[in-house]
């Protein structure tokens, strides 16, 4: 099974209070994420960015940019992502 890709969409422009305006991420988030090696920890990251983005708002663009990234690399959606997604 192919590892969950990282919630980064290549943007990387942190104008958001130290926060990525593609992806919500900090930089210490992103090297947070690196670090996890384990398919439920990397999909439970993504669950809690999602969490972040809909709190700061302003990320509607990201699932789909997301989801792209997944069907590109052979990857399942995250478990929250699916339930929007049906």
């Amino acid at each position: 099974m192919p590892k969950v890709p990282s919630p980064c969409i290549d943007v990387c422009k942190f104008k958001r209070n130290g926060h990525c305006i593609g992806c919500s991420m900090t930089k210490a988030q992103k090297s947070a994420f690196k670090a996890l090696d384990k398919n439920k920890h990397r999909a439970a990251f993504v669950e809690l960015v999602m969490a972040q983005q809909s709190a700061m708002g302003r990320y509607a663009h990201w699932p789909g940019a997301y989801a792209k990234k997944c069907r590109k690399k052979g990857a399942a959606l995250p478990g929250a992502m699916k339930d929007e997604a049906a």
